[in-house]
């Protein structure tokens, strides 16, 4: 379901994913509960985009991944929308052992309205950090607009379902254009489900 922002409202867009069962449960069914979890934190669900397997990122390390992605609103602040979808993660056995490894659930703060947080300058120290030490280091806090949301297609893809306008506070680009940018073979690995 597509909705329409006016001036990029601070609405959170939330990616969520999954490639391990759980409890004998599927990614997709993880997902469905994940969402029914956001709703009963007090998040409110204003739009969400179908469910698609996309391959393992980084490619080889582990089943393909169940993606999708969710607008929600909440008058909280973002640090606080996310230590909410911390706890949920944690509800679902979610282990952070390894980074860009494989999980059971995972639920990433893609944005918040035209938000760039903490500074322009961090958000471009991630954004430009070379891929052999983005797998290596991670923020400590939360960096908005996610630094690298530009580059997946296993996020770009779901959030044209229900924000396909937004456009990126930094980049100036909006997620259809960020679409157009990537690679064919990236997006037409992404499948709805």
């Amino acid at each position: 379901m597509e909705v329409s922002l006016v001036n990029n409202t601070l609405d959170t867009v939330v990616a969520l994913g999954a490639n391990l069962s759980l409890r004998s449960q599927s990614p997709e069914m993880t997902l469905e509960r994940a969402v029914d979890a956001m709703e009963t934190s007090g998040l409110v669900i204003r739009a969400r985009s179908r469910f698609y397997k996309t391959p393992c990122f980084p490619a080889g390390s582990g089943p393909d991944y169940v993606n999708a992605a969710v607008l929600v609103g909440s008058e909280l602040p973002p640090r606080s929308v996310l230590d909410i979808l911390h706890e949920i993660e944690n509800r679902f056995g979610r282990q952070r052992q390894q980074r860009w490894g494989m999980r059971t659930l995972d639920l990433d703060i893609v944005c918040c309205g035209d938000q760039v947080s903490p500074s322009l300058k961090e958000y471009n120290h991630w954004r430009l950090l070379p891929s052999t030490e983005q797998m290596k280091s991670a923020p400590e806090r939360l960096i908005l607009p996610h630094p690298r949301l530009q580059d997946r297609a296993f996020v770009l893809v779901p959030m044209a379902d229900i924000l396909p306008d937004w456009t990126h506070p930094v980049l100036g680009q909006t997620v259809r254009q960020m679409l157009d940018n990537l690679p064919d073979e990236d997006i037409s690995a992404i499948q709805p489900l």
